[in-house]
């Protein structure tokens, strides 16, 4: 659960990389792309230009290296050669990646083409929610209080925090304790310690929070069919504060 120095530099690196594959989709126009399409790109991405290894794919038998969740799906959502990516569409594009034996999780949802305001103001507000909890860790603060904060901008702003899926440590394992969840009462949970690595990844709804998932066991959708966002860095607890493992260039707490 807590890293040493050692193992917190190696994190740095698999942090850094997997920000590179971020700003690469950055620069494409994902509009017209199948999720495939993407998927492979990133494979080859990870692979050949940053010779790191896809974490997720392998794991607990998925085959692929990302999960893309367009609209109303809200997590783990599966590539596809018949999905095409079009324009107006909100997609979360979540990735994983090992380097030296250290894994790094982050996901960003991307805005495609014209988007609507309700869905440019929902995927605002996932993005704040995140950077709302992220900005609660320190050493001897509590998991209960980056849960709150999250819950409390999502709610103050009218929509709804997803409960059944949460954050969790990581490292050599991509899950690894503790859980951290993204509602909650201040002063409450586990206490942050220096060292401690974890993901903050907010699932915010602009309807219910209930969800459903699909008959290929993975894709995870609202159950009203509403529109769902989501943001994910991975984070460590440093004797300050925190910081973020896999802060893309340019990037500021919203």
């Amino acid at each position: 659960m807590v890293k040493t120095a050692d193992e917190l530099a190696l994190m740095r690196v698999s942090g850094k990389l997997l920000a590179s594959v971020f700003e690469m989709l950055d620069r494409l126009d994902l509009a017209g792309m199948s999720t495939m399409q993407v998927n492979d790109l990133v494979d080859r991405f990870i692979t050949d230009d940053l010779a790191a290894r896809p974490a997720s794919k392998g794991q607990y038998g998925f085959k692929y290296v990302l999960n893309c969740s367009i609209n109303h799906v809200v997590c783990h959502g599966v590539p596809d050669p018949l999905d095409v990516i079009r324009d107006g569409d909100i997609i979360n594009l979540d990735i994983t990646l090992e380097k030296n034996g250290f894994i790094a999780d982050s996901s960003k949802t991307y805005l495609v083409g014209a988007v609507a305001p309700a869905a440019k103001r929902l995927v605002r507000v996932a993005q704040e929610a995140m950077w709302k909890g992220i900005g609660q860790v320190r050493p001897g603060a509590h998991l209960g209080d980056i849960g709150a904060a999250i819950e409390r901008h999502a709610k103050k702003n009218g929509y709804s925090v997803v409960r059944d899926y949460c954050g969790h440590g990581i490292g050599r394992e991509m899950h690894e304790e503790p859980s951290v969840l993204n509602f909650g009462r201040p002063g409450t949970g586990m206490k942050l310690r220096e060292g401690m690595v974890f993901t903050i990844e907010p699932m915010i709804n602009q309807g219910s929070r209930k969800v459903a998932t699909q008959p290929d066991g993975w894709t995870v959708v609202t159950q009203d069919g509403k529109l769902s966002a989501q943001f994910e860095h991975t984070v460590a607890v440093t004797g300050d504060g925190v910081e973020v493992l896999t802060l893309r260039h340019g990037e500021r707490a919203a």
